[in-house]
């Protein structure tokens, strides 16, 4: 099982983007939830935070595979996926990703 966080720079003035994304996704629970399921990703949770002036998201995943996950939502034609990856080039700045290190994992 694969953990990962990152934290997204969004690009500014983005944050009517980012609620219309949020409201897709919600608007559209049932196939995201199917596309979470097609990527192995038992957990993905996303967090909105400022820092500096500068508005992030802080992504949180757990799947059978990261790598994996990643390359299935990168060929899906499910339109959850087609709008997330409309999401990340309209709102997120590119080579801002921030990687965290895993340090403890506890579940149950």
């Amino acid at each position: 099982m694969d953990v990962i966080a990152g934290l997204i720079e969004l690009k500014p003035n983005s944050d009517e983007e980012v609620q219309d994304w949020k409201a897709f996704i919600e608007d559209h629970r049932e196939q995201a939830l199917e596309s979470l399921h097609a990527e192995g990703v038992s957990v993905e949770s996303w967090f909105s935070l400022t820092l500096g002036g500068k508005d992030y998201l802080l992504c949180y995943m757990r799947a059978d595979s990261i790598e994996k996950s990643q390359q299935v939502m990168a060929d899906s034609d499910n339109p959850v996926d087609a709008r997330h990856r409309q999401f990340k080039e309209s709102a997120w700045v590119w080579g801002s990703h921030v990687k965290t290190e895993l340090l403890l994992d506890l579940a149950t």
